[in-house]
């Protein structure tokens, strides 16, 4: 039984632990989960059944000392923990000898890691979410099925049922990160150059089920895609997903009250004003063109995935999707499919692989196609 270490008890974390705890003891996992939040463990701690695999841990990540005795004698850490604090939690996984697993979608910090990986004994697999992260896998495998790429055009969600308010949003995972990824420059590749886009811009509309939609900038849910294809595609872009008005409200907010120079006044203002919602649905849309057997082609993988009892609780779909991710990610290096040792991409990651492991099958189970 692999021993893990999952940092960060919040939305995603708690998820994490519940499904790594509730596998079969064969093969299965024993999780302590680390937070600095006494509050959040406890609720963690609450449940007696799983008291046998599951412990919780006080933690100060920003503690050299105290991290590097959480890390002792762990199979794998997994970092839930804001973006700012990932590449701490990674050194001191190297310095550990520990393998290292996060749900970041922060550029900078990737490619830290991605140095900090060179020659280490043990894997370091970044960017394990939503998007970045199963975005990739999708994408790199229907680009997989043409004789060269045209364009390569990702979009991705998570929204609510049900929205009921100007932004057409409801708080369904980090805070700081929605912002930072409203905020930060964007990878892209522009006639077949590899550049940096404004987040909120270059806005789309397009229509999935009836349903219509705005796509705009986002930093950060390419992943290593650019440096991947770089050179082997005219067109790349990822653009997040969102309801028709949402990008006005912030782009005034970020930019015309300058809210951007002031992140940590613009999250309290959301965190009280836009209530959270487990009536979710994640979208995950990606297209892909090229010449396929002398004829410019294209192929499309559409999906969504909604809110849904996971692991004997309901869940809503942010949760479900990312929490499965990291977990999948983490089952295929527990098992032997994944390099054990370096930087490993997502897009490296073969996409019949990932929805057959016992946590990824959940983006291709039809219960969670449709609202609960």
């Amino acid at each position: 039984m692999h021993n893990i270490l999952v940092i960060g008890a919040g939305k995603i974390g708690a998820v994490v632990a519940d499904l790594l705890v509730d596998t079969p003891e064969a093969g299965g996992y024993r999780v302590t989960v680390a937070d600095r939040s006494a509050t959040l463990l406890a609720g963690i701690a609450a449940d007696p059944r799983r008291s046998a695999r599951l412990s919780t841990l006080v933690l100060d990540v920003n503690d050299p000392a105290q991290l590097q005795a959480a890390l002792a004698g762990r199979f794998a850490v997994l970092s839930a923990a804001p973006f700012h604090l990932t590449l701490q939690i990674a050194q001191a996984a190297r310095a550990a000898g520990v393998h290292y697993l996060d749900l970041t979608e922060d550029v900078a910090s990737t490619r830290a890691i991605r140095g900090l990986s060179q020659g280490a004994p043990t894997a370091f697999i970044p960017q394990c979410g939503l998007a970045p992260g199963f975005i990739s896998i999708v994408a790199a495998d229907l680009a997989r099925q043409f004789d060269s790429l045209d364009s390569v055009r990702m979009r991705v969600g998570a929204l609510p049922a049900y929205p009921s308010n100007a932004l057409n949003y409801n708080l369904t995972w980090s805070t700081e990160g929605v912002i930072n990824e409203y905020c930060e420059p964007c990878e892209a590749i522009v006639d077949g150059a590899v550049r940096e886009v404004p987040a909120l811009e270059e806005r789309e509309e397009f229509s999935l089920d009836g349903v219509l939609y705005e796509a705009f900038n986002t930093s950060g849910g390419l992943g290593t895609l650019c440096e991947t294809l770089a050179g082997k595609v005219r067109t790349l872009n990822y653009r997040t997903i969102r309801y028709p008005g949402h990008a006005a409200i912030m782009k005034a907010l970020l930019h015309d009250l300058r809210l951007k120079d002031r992140r940590g006044v613009l999250k309290d203002i959301l965190e009280q004003a836009l209530p959270a919602t487990m009536q979710d649905v994640v979208i995950v849309f990606v297209t892909v063109s090229g010449p396929r057997d002398g004829r410019l082609q294209q192929e499309t993988y559409a999906r969504k995935v909604y809110s849904h009892v996971l692991a004997g609780k309901m869940r809503s779909a942010i949760q479900i999707t990312t929490a499965s991710s990291l977990c999948a990610m983490l089952d295929m290096l527990a098992s032997g499919a994944l390099p054990t040792a370096g930087f490993v991409r997502q897009e490296d990651v073969p996409l019949a692989a990932f929805l057959g492991n016992r946590f990824g099958q959940v983006y291709a189970a039809d219960a969670l196609a449709h609202a609960a």
